[in-house]
């Protein structure tokens, strides 16, 4: 691995009042146990602070997304398939700014399925692009000599955001633990650049 670039969206909350904001955006404040449990959750995950894409303004403007069970499937996909690539355009950059060599030198994308960032990044259309991941990103960088692999993922949590309910702690655990970001990588065998693992 040569480098690692990420990106995160600008808006953020601390762990210690994000809580309290999801209950408020998903209306649940009435759910006193599942909050109590969620502010546990958060206290002992050692996360200090968590980046998003969604915003209050996000709720309010499609209200379908707080609330189990509404259709949503559409809105989400939306607003994924403008601000995944985004980000994961962000993290490629900053990872062949931090590896210095233009992006033509590029020889492979390897992308999370979500992260079409290539037509955001100044890569040669001569790229490889797979969905295959690391071990097809060691193969390639192994095999191929002179090849300079770059890997891009990105998430966001909005794709799994719903409302918490009684009976699925598995939802507060969730969103007591995930935020939205993207990495990139760009891997190579050989050469005399300088590598961080």
């Amino acid at each position: 691995m040569l480098v690692i670039g990420t990106a995160n969206p600008p808006n953020s909350l601390s762990q210690e009042e994000y809580t309290d904001w999801y209950f408020r955006v998903t209306n649940s404040d009435h759910l006193t146990n599942l909050k109590d449990k969620m502010k546990k959750i958060c206290h002992r995950s050692g996360i200090k602070k968590r980046h998003f894409h969604h915003t209050d303004d996000t709720f309010r403007d499609h209200p379908e997304l707080a609330v189990r069970d509404q259709p949503s499937l559409e809105t989400r996909q939306d607003i994924l398939a403008t601000a995944v690539p985004e980000l994961a355009a962000e993290a490629a950059a900053r990872a062949i700014t931090e590896w210095g060599r233009p992006a033509s030198d590029v020889t492979h994308l390897l992308r999370h399925a979500h992260a079409r960032s290539a037509a955001h990044v100044d890569v040669l259309p001569r790229v490889l692009r797979s969905r295959r991941r690391a071990p097809r990103a060691k193969d390639l960088a192994e095999n191929n000599p002179g090849a300079r692999v770059l890997v891009v993922s990105a998430e966001l949590s909005l794709t799994l955001f719903r409302a918490p309910q009684e009976g699925h702690v598995d939802t507060i655990v969730g969103q007591a633990l995930f935020g939205d970001g993207a990495g990139a990588v760009i891997v190579g065998a050989g050469g005399d650049e300088r590598q961080v693992f």
